[in-house]
Formats: C-alpha cells, structure tokens, sequence
C-alpha cells in the first residue's frame, strides 16, 4: 500500500504556494496540482490493475475521515476554496468572506462558497470497491483529504451531486474541454493509491486520452 505525505506536511506545501494570509486576500493557484503528461498518463493507465469492481458491501463515508484539519484553523475543504478561488480572503476561523470560484466541470462561477462543493476526483465510494476497503482507517483519511494529488476540486455543488460516485465510463464531465485533465487526474489519483480499474473505465479513460 502506498503511503500518502501526512497531511501537515502536505498542507505547509500548498500554504506556502499559496502565501496563505488570514483576514487577507491570498494569490491562489486556481487549480489542483497538475496531474501527469499524456505519455506519463498513458503509461500509468496501463500500470492499472484491471479487476471487476467490489460490491461496496460495509462502505460508509465516515470510514473516510474528511475535511480534516491540515493546518491552524484551516481544513481541508477551505484550503481548496482558497487555492481554487480567484480574490478570496478568509476570516480567523479561515472560512472565505470573499472570492469567486468557476466550476471546472460546467464552466459557472459562482461568490459564494456555499454554492461550491469540494468533489473526490475518485468518489469514496470508487475507491472502495477499488481497494480502500482493505486500508486503515488513516489511510482512507489521507486519501480523504490528498492535495498532494488532483484528487480535491471545488466544483458547482449540483454537478457534484450529479457525478456522485460514479467512474468516467458513466459520467464525465459537460465541458469536454476539461476532459484531458480529468482523465489524467484520475488515473494519477488511482495509480498513487495503487487502486484498480475495471474494464469500462480503463476504455473510457483510453478514449478521454485520445482527445488530449
């Protein structure tokens, strides 16, 4: 099992990156980290193991521990909305007062960050009937909360509830231009966390792949 960067160690990264400043406007990245190349993405998608997907028998999303607290105040899911947002600033309790955030998947932009939902790349769910139900508790937490990989997005919170938990051979996203990087990102996120893919996917990945 491959063993993530402990978050804090992840999240001093992506603070720095990010010249975090409580009660100040911070210059955000505006994007997740930058998954792998085409080629690299090709060649990982073949270092998949290819296996039918489990029966999610015993998944809970609390097996998943998220929206973990990575530094001061700060958790997860508001060190997303602060690297993908364009203005934000943030209050002590490091919840954003101000900003903006466009939707990778439909394009929309939207000021609140209560409109905006941070999406799994690979849904909890996925993961588990790709081989999450075998790891710890804190490896599913790491996993739950990895922004070392494209794993968090902040996307528009009806497109998440749409993709749910499906994988991209049932649901990719409306904007095709966005589908490169979606492919390369959940293959990275699958190859990092040595998960599996079954045959539909891996297509439908191979297919997102030819129209990079």
């Amino acid at each position: 099992m491959r063993r993530s960067t402990p978050l804090l160690r992840v999240a001093v990264a992506v603070a720095a990156a990010a010249a975090l400043v409580f009660g100040s406007t911070v210059s955000a990245s505006a994007a997740p980290p930058e998954p792998p190349g085409l080629e690299e993405s090709r060649a990982h998608l073949e270092e998949l193991q290819v296996a039918p997907e489990g029966s999610g028998d015993g998944y809970d999303r609390d097996k998943f521990p998220h929206w973990s607290t990575v530094e001061g105040s700060c958790n997860a899911r508001e060190s997303v909305l602060e690297r993908d947002g364009a203005g934000v600033e943030v209050g002590d309790d490091c919840y954003p007062t101000t900003g903006s955030w466009t939707s990778p998947y439909d394009g929309a932009t939207w000021t609140e960050p209560s409109d905006i939902d941070i999406d799994h790349m690979v849904p909890l769910h996925e993961a588990w009937k790709s081989g999450a139900d075998t790891w710890t508790t804190d490896e599913r937490e790491r996993f739950a909360n990895d922004l070392e990989h494209a794993q968090l997005w902040a996307v528009t919170d009806n497109v998440n509830q749409e993709k749910s938990d499906q994988d991209p051979a049932e649901w990719q996203p409306s904007l095709q231009d966005v589908h490169c990087v979606y492919a390369r990102a959940w293959i990275d996120v699958k190859h990092s966390w040595q998960l599996t893919t079954d045959d539909a996917e891996k297509s439908a990945l191979s297919g997102m792949l030819d129209g990079c």
